[in-house]
């Protein structure tokens, strides 16, 4: 599709701004584990977040878990004793058919490199229904060792050339002690030392970065080795949240690390929910909800760490985010998370390199698998593939062209070619600067449906070629909130055929219109959206 056109645009009269469109909500997504990569559903899922949301890259959790059989120290007979082997071995029939199964759709892996295998761990079990090991290695040379022998597994099977397309992580949240990791700040920091430098031995053309960190905090509970409680109560008891200097967790102190050593940091990576959980003077803990902005303000301080840093051109990639980091919010399911996640994926452009949502599909076993078909799963889609409006505002968002034309506080006009592609939204004023916040229910959810009023969105559009129709397409309380047709159906735990054939007929029934642009070559966009509506609009023969 071209790109570019001799043709003047003109939006509302003005000259189109013509600056490049950062993709960052497709770069990559998230998922639970590499294993339920294997399952037929997921992967289903996923061609569908590459063909239609435009997904790029996956990160996922448990690659070297030992449901996927990559470390191999016994050999294990199934009614006896496992039989010792006499030096580790390492198979990668599964992982291959993940790795495979991701390529072939026709995107790439953001490896996250943990967790521990229960053979070479410290601690076993300490986290999840499927008991991920998340300690520190019993032998920091065997945990290289495994490394190595895996990325040059990939670059066997996969080549150089492709693997040094993939971002290599290491580990995940490791501040958050002991759950996913039990060590201190320190030795995951020799982790991290470990595994850069093993990487960078293997090809220094292939990327590497950490410290994926949780959440940005308020106070210094993560200021030492260990997670410290007891620091947090003022936080929890905070009158106004916002008011209080929020900052990312070892960041700072990752990058001092590293430049002391000259260890190298391709990437930054961190996870930024709008959301905190702190323990009060009583030790009860608190849920926080943040201001709508936060995740704007949170890139913003973060750019401006690494703009600081003797790692100035390192990439910024936001491997986790969502409304929320629970998978049993039943927010996720909602009209009102889709409008969010558009408003802040937009403002948020060119602050990242990429914003990975968490997760793309309700195949997620962390707690075990989810209690009736809306959970308050993080996905786009639930287990049965039934798509939610945050689905569909992430198909507007990937209709969008690759040059933005105008850009407002209610959406974005863009050009491709001689075409061009809107995403306009109604996120209320009267939410004033709250957030969507999370939900226990779907009855406590629905409490952002009085907000408003509508909001009239006008613009014209001149240099098109007349003639030439525009689809609109509009998600809203009224049309595909799927979530709301499954309570009224008395919320059933377990669908049958029917209810599911019922429910993606309503998932996938929006508001659906057309536009002609007009023979002096001026498309008229007049659009009345209801409150949280997300509106896209695209060239009809795309």
């Amino acid at each position: 599709m071209p790109t570019t056109s001799t043709t003047a645009l003109l939006v509302d009269g003005a000259p189109s701004l013509d600056r490049p469109l950062r993709r960052i909500w497709n770069e990559c997504v998230g998922a639970g584990r590499a294993n339920e990569a294997l399952r037929a559903d997921w992967q289903a899922h996923f061609r569908e977040a590459v063909d239609v949301l435009g997904a790029r890259y996956v990160r996922f959790h448990g690659v070297f878990h030992d449901d996927m059989f990559v470390y191999r120290a016994s050999n294990g007979g199934g009614f006896g004793p496992a039989t010792p082997l006499p030096e580790p071995v390492y198979t990668f029939a599964y992982v291959d058919k993940v790795f495979d199964a991701i390529l072939d759709a026709g995107a790439r892996p953001f490896v996250e490199l943990g967790f521990m295998p229960r053979e070479l761990a410290t601690q076993t079990e300490t986290l999840f229904w499927w008991k991920a090991h998340c300690s520190p290695p019993k032998d920091m040379s065997a945990w290289v060792a495994l490394v190595t022998a895996t990325i040059e597994h990939w670059i066997e099977r996969y080549g150089i050339e492709e693997v040094r397309t993939w971002p290599f992580e290491v580990w995940n949240e490791p501040n958050l002690v002991p759950h996913f990791w039990t060590g201190t700040r320190t030795e995951y920091f020799e982790l991290y030392a470990a595994t850069a430098l093993a990487i960078k031995a293997i090809d220094p053309a292939l990327k590497v970065g950490g410290p994926s960190s949780s959440v940005f905090v308020p106070d210094a509970r993560y200021d030492g080795e260990y997670h410290d409680t007891s620091v947090e109560a003022a936080t929890a008891e905070a009158p106004d949240p916002d008011a209080l200097p929020w900052k990312p967790v070892w960041v700072r102190e990752f990058i001092a690390y590293c430049a002391e050593r000259d260890l190298p940091i391709d990437f930054l990576s961190t996870h930024l929910y709008p959301t905190d959980y702190a323990f009060d003077t009583q030790g009860v803990g608190r849920s926080i909800s943040r201001h709508r902005d936060a995740t704007r303000d949170d890139l913003l301080r973060m750019r401006q760490i690494i703009a600081e840093s003797p790692y100035p051109h390192a990439e910024l990639h936001i491997t986790e985010w969502s409304t929320s980091p629970s998978s049993r919010d039943r927010m996720h399911d909602t009209v009102f998370a889709a409008t969010y996640i558009t408003r802040a994926f937009l403002q948020s452009l060119d602050l990242a390199d990429s914003i990975s949502y968490w997760t793309f599909t309700d195949v997620f076993e962390e707690g075990g698998g989810g209690i009736g078909p809306f959970h308050g799963g993080f996905g786009f889609v639930n287990e049965q593939g039934i798509h939610k409006p945050t689905f569909h505002a992430m198909a507007m968002l990937n209709r969008l062209g690759d040059r933005i034309a105008l850009q407002t506080e209610h959406g974005i006009i863009t050009r491709s070619g001689d075409d061009v592609a809107a995403v306009l939204f109604n996120y209320p004023d009267s939410m004033g600067s709250r957030s969507v916040g999370d939900a226990v229910s779907h009855t406590r959810a629905m409490r952002h449906a009085e907000e408003g009023p509508s909001r009239r969105i006008t613009h014209t559009i001149s240099g098109l070629r007349p003639g030439s129709r525009y689809l609109v397409e509009i998600v809203d309380l009224e049309h595909g909130d799927v979530a709301h047709a499954w309570h009224r159906m008395g919320e059933p735990l377990n669908l049958s055929r029917d209810d599911v054939r019922a429910l993606k007929a309503v998932a996938d029934d929006l508001d659906r219109r057309e536009l002609t642009v007009g023979p002096d070559g001026d498309l008229a966009l007049d659009l009345v959206l209801a409150p949280w509506a997300v509106a896209s609009v695209w060239a009809a023969h795309h």
